[in-house]
């Protein structure tokens, strides 16, 4: 891709401060997701400063050379979830947290230790570009259901389709102006207006909502209500942080306990393993450097376990790149990896901050959506460009990359007892299956 800043350029300081500041948006919603989900007195300013520290051990394993934020992981919602449940205390439970987020990141260490004896040519030869390609693509379409639940105002996808009340018209309303303002500033933009398509694109949705909700309050009319600032009220100033709690927890585990965790959160990282392959990969084709030879999928893989380890330490969630990272660094043409580390460092000085992190939760759901729309897409288009080499005239490439795509579209995400395969990892999964079964000799890339 044509990018503005390579890995190594350093944008002026002002730049980078404004690059940063997209990059947290970005990642906001879903970084304060989890522990909002989970509950149980978990923090979101912990979540924040755990992923900012998470993001500063991954950059470190990785040479400074992988440009992408590390945030919450969805992954982990299951087993956090078991944590809690099976504890005898709720100190317990944050001591489950701990010990979870240790195991999953054991099994990146060992998966590393393997990586880095046998190298990665197998991964080459399992994942070729008609692998890998779909793969990414539903990385990005499987995240489509709540781009769009979001820019009608709710929370998760509609099975039957969405009723047009005003409710919901006006949170639409806001999602265009943001989807349309973010598009318009990446293609009739001049100059810096493309480089933080996000930041006015956001801008532009939260005054949208904000007049809507000042008419609501004049009218008292409630579904014009779009922004709520009852936040403020309950505000958070200092990080609850996990390992406080954890600490008193320690004295009310057993073995048996331990045990579940064990079982619950090791499973799920393997799992979380092929996604981690599937975003460097489109990381890599995004800056035009194949980060699984270097820095190298063993650094990567350290990373991110010794990451999820410090992340889950502070804030209680295994850590994750994030597709909205990604997505943003495409878009904005901006792959610095000083704005990464900027960016990590604002999200643990603004974990500190009560006012400016509830400022950021009061961002409406809709206005959101409306920036989804464009970061999901982009990322299932990355992965469509992926199949640009492969030739799609052969029928064994053709029903390799379809049978990724309808199973992953489609939803196949299977429950085996406490474990959950997404359908990213299902489709992943079929499509190495159906590419060495009937592509194994032939390549997947013949022209």
């Amino acid at each position: 891709m044509n990018l503005v800043y390579g890995v190594k350029d350093r944008p002026p300081f002002g730049k980078t401060l404004l690059f940063a500041l997209q990059q947290v948006l970005a990642i906001l919603a879903a970084t304060i997701a989890v522990p909002a989900i989970i509950g149980n007195g978990m923090s979101q300013s912990a979540a924040l400063f755990g992923a900012g520290v998470g993001t500063l051990v991954y950059l470190c394993f990785t040479k400074f050379k992988s440009p992408v934020f590390l945030g919450s992981s969805f992954a982990f919602i299951g087993p956090m979830f078991a944590a809690f449940a099976g504890a005898v205390t709720a100190e317990a439970g944050f001591t489950g947290l701990v010990l979870g987020a240790v195991f999953a990141g054991l099994v990146y260490v060992v998966l590393a230790a393997v990586v880095k004896a046998v190298g990665v040519g197998w991964i080459n030869r399992l994942m070729p570009p008609v692998v890998i390609g779909p793969t990414v693509a539903i990385i990005g379409l499987s995240l489509a259901g709540n781009a769009v639940a979001n820019s009608f105002g709710m929370g998760s996808p509609a099975g039957d389709g969405y009723t047009l009340t005003l409710g919901t018209a006006v949170n639409l309303i806001c999602a265009l102006v943001t989807l349309l303002t973010v598009i318009f500033c990446s293609v009739k933009g001049k100059k810096m207006m493309t480089q933080i398509p996000f930041i006015i694109g956001i801008l532009a949705g939260y005054l949208c909502a904000m007049v809507f909700t000042l008419i609501g309050r004049a009218s008292a009319n409630e579904s014009l209500l779009i922004l709520d600032f009852g936040a403020f009220a309950n505000m958070q100033w200092v990080p609850d942080f996990t390992f406080l709690k954890a600490a008193k927890g320690l004295k009310d585990i057993s073995a048996q306990y331990v045990a579940t965790i064990a079982v619950a959160y090791v499973p799920v990282a393997f799992v979380v393993f092929a996604e981690h392959i599937a975003d460097h990969k489109n990381l890599s084709s995004i800056i035009g450097h194949e980060l699984l030879e270097d820095p190298g999928l063993h650094r990567t893989l350290l990373g991110d376990g010794v990451g999820s380890i410090a992340g889950a330490f502070f804030g209680g969630c295994p850590n994750t790149t994030y597709g909205e990272s990604v997505g943003c660094v495409a878009i904005s043409g901006n792959a610095s990896v000083i704005t990464i580390v900027v960016t990590a460092v604002m999200c643990i000085i603004a974990s500190f901050f009560g006012p400016f992190v509830t400022f950021l939760s009061t961002i409406p759901t809709c206005v959101m959506g409306g920036v989804c729309i464009t970061l999901y897409g982009f990322i299932a288009v990355s992965g469509l460009k992926m199949l640009q080499p492969v030739n799609l005239n052969d029928n064994r490439n053709l029903f390799t990359a379809s049978s990724i795509l309808i199973a992953g579209i489609g939803g196949m995400t299977i429950h085996i007892g406490s474990v959950t395969l997404t359908e990213v990892a299902c489709a992943l999964l079929l499509g190495i299956l159906v590419n060495v079964l009937f592509n194994r000799n032939e390549g997947s890339q013949k022209q």
